[in-house]
Formats: C-alpha cells, sequence, structure tokens
C-alpha cells in the first residue's frame, strides 16, 4: 500500500465518520482531500511504516483533542484490509505499520506499469512553453548555459511525465548590438587586428572568421575585399565586409549550438529566432497594442512603456531616441507570440534564466499584466546561480577554445554526459553549484552518478545470476518480503509517485535525483544484507564450513520461494532507477 493509497484510505474515513456524525463538529463539506493529508515515513523505523498528522490538523474544526480524533481513525484504519497495527502517539501522530502482502503490492505495481510507474496526469490539460538555455549565438555554450540545458530538459520530462503538454524552445538571440559585436569581431580577427574593446575574445573567433572566408572564396566571395567603412573613431560602421561576416558566421554558430544540444541530450520542440519577430512585424503589433490601450507615451525622442501602471520599478523605454528598439521590444513581442502563436499557444510562458538577470522580473511580469494575464500563472520566471567548476582543489576557468570561461564542451570532455548532465540537474538551480572533476570522473561511492547507476548494474547482475540459478519470480509470494530490509526498499519504492509529482509542482528536477539516492542508498544496502539468489553448493548445506564470511554466506542464503520475492522486489527497484534516471536524461548501465 501506498502513502497515496494510505491518504486515500484516510480521506475516505473521515467522510464516513463525519457523514455518521462521529467525527464530532467536523462536516462532510469540511473533509479534506486526499491530496492535502500528510502520510509520510517515520524518522524513527519503530514508530511504523507510514504516519499522518491529520487528526492534528482536524482536531479544532472537529471540537475534539487531537488525540481523541486521531483514536477515531486509528481504529478504523485497524479493521482495513492491509494494516496490521495502528498506534496513536504523542499529541496526535497516527503511526501505522502494513502487513507484508500489503506493503509488498508496490512491487507489482512498478513492474506492470513499468517505465509508466509514478506518472500521472494531475497537469493533464496544460500546455507549458518551457524557454531555456537561450544563449547568444555569439559563442559556445558555456557552463551556466550548460546547467540550464540539464536542469531544463530533465524539468520538461518531469513535467511531461506529470501529465503537461510541454514545448521546449531555445530563443535565440539573432538580433541586436551583440551580433553587431560578433561580426565586427570577426572581421578584426580575420585581418589579423587586435579584437574591438567590447568583441568576442577566444580562438573559436579566429575559427569561425577563417571558415566564413573559406565559405565565402568557395562561393566565389572574396569577404576580405569588400567594402569596409570606419568612423572617425576608428571604429567599423556598418559595411557589406561585416555584413558578409553576420549572415555567414551567425549560421554556423546556431548549428554548432543545435550540435551541442544534441550531444548533450537535449531535444528543443521550437528554435526561435529573434529576428523573426522584426521582419514579420510583430514587434510593431505588440508596440501598437499598448499604444492602443494608452500604455504607451513619448518622451525625450523616445518610446516608453508604461511598466510602472503594472508593478515595475521604473517605465522602460522600447524605442530609443536614435530609432533603435531597446532590449524589450523584442521580449514584449515574443511573449506575446508565445501567448497566441496558431501552433501551441501556451497556457504558461517558463523563462530560465541566469544569475544576472533578477532586474529582468519586474518588467516582463509587468509586460504580462498589460496583456490581461496573470503574472506568476501564466509566465513564470526562474533565476539560476552560479556553476563553479573545480579540479584538484582549485577553480577552473581557462577553456582552451573560448578564453576565460568553461564551455559545455569542456565539461563533456572532462566526465562525459552521465556525469554532466546528473551532477548539474541534482543541485537546486536556486543554489550555486561546484562540480569536482576529480570526484564526477572517479568510480567511488562518493560519486552520486557512479553511486545511482551501480544500484542499476547491480540489479542486472542479479538478474543474470537468478537467471543461471533457475530462479522463476513469475508466481513469486511477495508476502516473504519481511525483513527490515525489504520494508525499507518497498518503503522507498512506494514513494516515488508522490516524490515525482512534488518536483513537477515546483519545477524541482533535483528532488528525483536526491531520490535515487535515497533508493539506491536502501537497496545497496538491501543486497549486503539480504541475498536474492541461493548458494550452489558442491556439499551439502549442513556441514561445517570454517570459513567465517562463508558460513555468513550459507546462513543467508534464501530458500527458492523468498529467492523470487526477493528477485521480483530487486526487478522492481531496477524499473524505477532506470526510470527516474531516464526523467534526468542519464543512462541506466547494465554494467560497469
Amino acid at each position: 500500500m501506498s502513502p497515496e493509497a494510505l491518504a486515500d484510505l484516510i480521506a475516505h474515513i473521515i467522510i464516513h465518520l463525519a457523514e455518521s456524525g462521529n467525527a464530532g463538529t467536523l462536516s462532510p463539506e469540511q473533509a479534506p482531500p486526499a491530496s492535502s493529508i500528510v502520510v509520510a515515513r517515520p524518522k524513527d523505523r519503530s514508530h511504523g511504516d507510514w504516519a499522518s498528522n491529520v487528526a492534528m490538523q482536524l482536531a479544532k474544526k472537529a471540537g475534539l483533542k487531537p488525540r481523541d480524533f486521531a483514536q477515531l481513525l486509528a481504529s478504523e484504519l485497524e479493521s482495513s484490509e492491509g494494516i496490521a497495527s495502528v498506534e496513536v502517539a504523542g499529541p496526535g501522530f497516527i503511526n501505522i505499520v502494513l502487513d507484508s502482502a500489503s506493503a509488498a503490492a508496490v512491487v507489482d505495481t512498478v513492474l506492470a506499469q513499468g517505465a509508466e510507474y509514478g506518472h500521472n496526469d494531475h497537469m493533464s490539460g496544460h500546455t507549458l512553453n518551457l524557454e531555456f538555455v537561450s544563449a547568444n549565438p555569439t559563442g559556445p555554450i558555456h557552463i551556466g548555459g550548460t546547467r540550464w540545458a540539464a536542469v531544463g530538459d530533465s524539468m520538461a520530462r518531469v513535467m511531461q511525465a506529470n501529465g503537461a503538454e510541454v514545448v521546449r524552445e531555445y530563443y535565440f538571440n539573432d538580433h541586436g548590438e551583440q551580433i553587431d559585436r560578433f561580426a565586427k569581431s570577426l572581421v578584426a580577427a580575420a585581418h589579423h587586428e587586435d579584437v574591438p574593446q567590447d568583441g568576442y575574445k577566444g580562438a573559436y573567433i579566429d575559427e569561425i572568421a577563417a571558415r566564413v572566408v573559406n565559405e565565402a572564396k568557395a562561393d566565389g566571395v572574396d569577404a576580405l575585399d569588400l567594402p569596409r567603412l570606419r568612423d572617425e573613431n576608428g571604429d567599423e560602421g556598418a559595411s557589406e565586409q561585416r555584413e558578409e561576416f553576420r549572415k555567414r558566421a551567425v549560421p554556423m554558430m546556431f548549428a554548432e549550438i543545435q550540435e551541442s544540444m544534441k550531444e548533450f541530450r537535449v531535444h528543443f520542440d521550437v528554435w526561435f529566432h529573434e529576428n523573426s519577430l522584426y521582419e514579420s512585424g510583430e514587434v510593431e503589433t505588440a508596440i501598437d497594442e499598448l499604444r492602443a490601450q494608452g500604455d504607451i507615451y513619448e518622451k525625450d525622442g523616445a518610446t516608453w512603456f508604461s511598466s510602472t501602471k503594472y508593478g515595475d520599478d521604473k517605465d522602460r523605454v522600447i524605442i530609443k531616441s536614435d530609432g533603435h528598439a531597446a532590449y524589450i521590444a523584442g521580449d514584449i513581442a515574443y511573449y506575446l507570440n508565445k501567448r497566441r502563436r496558431a501552433d501551441h499557444p501556451c497556457d504558461e510562458a517558463i523563462y530560465m534564466l541566469g544569475a544576472d538577470h533578477h532586474g529582468y522580473i519586474g518588467r516582463m511580469m509587468a509586460v504580462c499584466a498589460a496583456f490581461g494575464d496573470t503574472p506568476e500563472v501564466n509566465m513564470q520566471i526562474l533565476i539560476g546561480q552560479m556553476v563553479n567548476v573545480m579540479k584538484d582543489g582549485k577553480a577552473v576557468r581557462m577553456s582552451k577554445r573560448a578564453g576565460n570561461v568553461v564551455t559545455i564542451d569542456d565539461l563533456l570532455e572532462a566526465i562525459g554526459v552521465d556525469a554532466s548532465r546528473y551532477s548539474l540537474a541534482r543541485t537546486d538551480y536556486h543554489q550555486s553549484v561546484d562540480i569536482d572533476l576529480n570526484l564526477l570522473a572517479s568510480h567511488t561511492n562518493e560519486n552520486p552518478v557512479y553511486y545511482v547507476q551501480y544500484a542499476h548494474a547491480r540489479s542486472c547482475n542479479v538478474d543474470r545470476n537468478a537467471a543461471q540459478a533457475g530462479i522463476d519470480a513469475s508466481q513469486a509470494d511477495l508476502s516473504l518480503l519481511d525483513t527490515p530490509a525489504d520494508g525499507e526498499v518497498l518503503a522507498a519504492l512506494a514513494l516515488y509517485p508522490n516524490v515525482l509529482q512534488l518536483a513537477g509542482d515546483h519545477r524541482a528536477p533535483h528532488r528525483i535525483a536526491h531520490y535515487l539516492e535515497d533508493l539506491a542508498s536502501a537497496y545497496h544496502k538491501w543486497y549486503n544484507a539480504e541475498r536474492v539468489v541461493p548458494m550452489s553448493l558442491t556439499e551439502p548445506e549442513n556441514r561445517i564450513a570454517d570459513d567465517k564470511r562463508e558460513a555468513l554466506a550459507i546462513a543467508k542464503s534464501p530458500d527458492k520461494a523468498r529467492a523470487a520475492a526477493r528477485l521480483k522486489l530487486n526487478d522492481a527497484v531496477q524499473c524505477v532507477i532506470a526510470g527516474g534516471l531516464d526523467l534526468l536524461g542519464v543512462s541506466a548501465p547494465d554494467k560497469m
């Protein structure tokens, strides 16, 4: 019996007591839904399998003392099928012990549902647009963007497992000043000149510049011989040469970013180009809509958005006095596009942004409100914190290719996709994280991804040994899973659906990683405490073994009936670990 099933049972009992007038002054209408009833694993395992504080929460409404109300619930629970005993403790806690068959029923549930175990539909009917990474196309993806790739893709998988329709989207910033600086940097590099002070540096700039020159030459264009203009300060102005580099280099970076995401196992449903908002006229349309409702005004030669009307700390310039659009102009049109597009308009636009974007929240929530939507409902902005890459106790800063940053390619080269994704997704994105390259490259229990993957590989090895021993788990008697170690693994399996739902509701994929580590810990301890496959002895089992370890192994050796039950439990753990790792985009190896 799972905690969700227990919560359903308690909710049913409360309604029954209220309808019969045996719940004090509590009416049936005041009975809580099962989803609000907390059933948790007691910290002290001597208190039972599961515990609930529901009586303490409802006692006042019932006009009863918490312990008296708890005793009413306990009496009903004790007579319920699958429950061995119920005890009222302390001020009104209800401690529940399941019979072994009821506790083990989760095994059949897991194996019947397979990879779908724990999945639910409570977010069904919602279309979420999840935009993440969205790094500028002016260089390789750095470590911060890499974290968002791991967290964002895992978050999308988790929300889909909760029934939501999720559109993964990458916003490609191919319009504005950063692209101009990128093009200037490439032209300078191609001419072997110093990169402009506000330009981009790194070996990749030289690489891209050389590729542009070669590609243009193959097309019969001498990119370096096109007109190139400079202003009185020596800065390059608009020119055919810069435009040639821009139009060829941006798609090159776009393709490189797409390839990096593919290697990182991240799939995007939409690659949205910022420049399309200007080419299609959507920016002008969005501004006109705001103007029509009185939210636009002119001042000092610029066009302003009255964002303070919607809670922002100051009004925002959207068209500068020089006639160029400010960055927020594209943001306004982009939000409107997400909400109103013909294909997959979203109920909620979720933006995943870096630590330097806190100031972005107020203005974007004002945009949301200005179009008649509800901030934090139709728009959610998630701010992630910094990533520090460490090796030998020191910060790793230099990238051979990108200068003074660590890129996604650097991380993958050092520790691979599995360790990279897992380590970046297992920490709450609200917190900064240290990535220890030495630890994550090691094959030790201190390495969290190895610890979880090894549990899966170990379970696969048990299957192979069981097959050789002729153990058939198809008709296993799960009531034989009655040891404390069995109970810990069963309880961990039963917790998974609740963990998965909370991970979706709170946009918290790190909860899945923490759960997997707890399940792996319970499994490893169980594996060491209980043999699954009987020993094959060449001598009679009742002989006296001289070797203490061999004697202990003989003592632990189960009969075939108990072995079959444990094999089934082993396979349930294997299934849940594989499913959980898949939600994090991490492989589940069968050998290590």
